[in-house]
């Protein structure tokens, strides 16, 4: 279950998302002309442009569950001019390909909202050609820090993690890649830490990560976590409040995603 929604507010977050950490989480991927990358739960298709662009000559194949999703990917796709993508509606569990079919597997921000992220990698294993690799990127919303402190932030980011926790999904799931991405056969496992850090000398990022890519997420629940009862209404904005106060010109937030890079035997 996707927690976070499928409405346009949700779409526009993870576009700003992605444009804010193109380089953090995109460094280091490249793929070569001709070779084929499957990117699994492509959503709206923020990733993709960003894999489309750098990779021009490379042939991509996204795949989402949600026609909504897949329809909005398009559009984005045909606006940045990128025509080295086709798209396909299906299920990670379900993949209507051919095994070891790809060179390259592409996971971005997915495994979070999976039940069993293990069988998922397994299975993403099958479509992977030898000696191709799989690159799987995820947050840890505990990793979360900002300042000044606040519990009430602190309490509002929980509610989510309880939330996703409750759908089946795990916010903390970061911290878990190489453990995960071993244990579904794949060699020459690497996973490495990208801090998204961000103080008063950088309003720009302050704005697009701070604000409108975290906070926005965490604000994304809040009538869901105070309709289950995890923090009355005013405890939460009180949390949102503190959230953007890091975004000010004395405040500092920074969080860490987890890059895993491997390769099938």
């Amino acid at each position: 279950m996707y927690v976070h929604g499928y409405g346009a507010r949700e779409a526009q977050r993870l576009q700003d998302q992605a444009n804010a950490l193109t380089d953090l989480l995109h460094d280091g991927t490249a793929v070569g002309a001709g070779e084929r990358l499957l990117e699994v739960g492509c959503g709206v298709g923020a990733q993709t442009v960003i894999l489309a662009t750098r990779s021009p000559e490379a042939r991509i194949v996204a795949v989402d569950r949600s026609a909504d999703s897949l329809a909005e990917a398009r559009r984005r796709l045909a606006a940045a001019g990128a025509r080295n993508v086709t798209f396909c509606r299906t299920d990670l569990f379900f993949l209507p390909f051919p095994e070891r079919s790809f060179d390259h597997l592409f996971v971005c921000f997915v495994l979070e909202h999976l039940t069993d992220p293990g069988t998922a990698l397994r299975l993403l294993v099958r479509v992977l050609r030898p000696g191709g690799t799989m690159t799987v990127i995820e947050g840890d919303h505990g990793s979360a820090l900002f300042h000044p402190d606040s519990e009430a932030a602190r309490a509002a980011i929980s509610s989510l993690v309880r939330l996703q926790h409750e759908a089946g999904g795990n916010a903390l799931i970061g911290r878990q890649l190489y453990p995960l991405l071993v244990a579904a056969g794949l060699s020459d496992v690497s996973v490495t830490p990208r801090m998204a850090y961000v103080d008063g000398s950088r309003p720009e990022l302050a704005d697009a990560m701070t604000r409108r890519t975290f906070t926005a997420m965490v604000e994304g629940v809040r009538e869901e976590a105070v309709a289950r009862g995890f923090l009355d209404r005013r405890s939460f904005e009180e949390g949102i409040a503190a959230l953007e106060r890091a975004a000010e010109p004395d405040g500092v937030f920074c969080y860490t995603f987890f890059k895993g890079v491997a390769r099938r035997h």
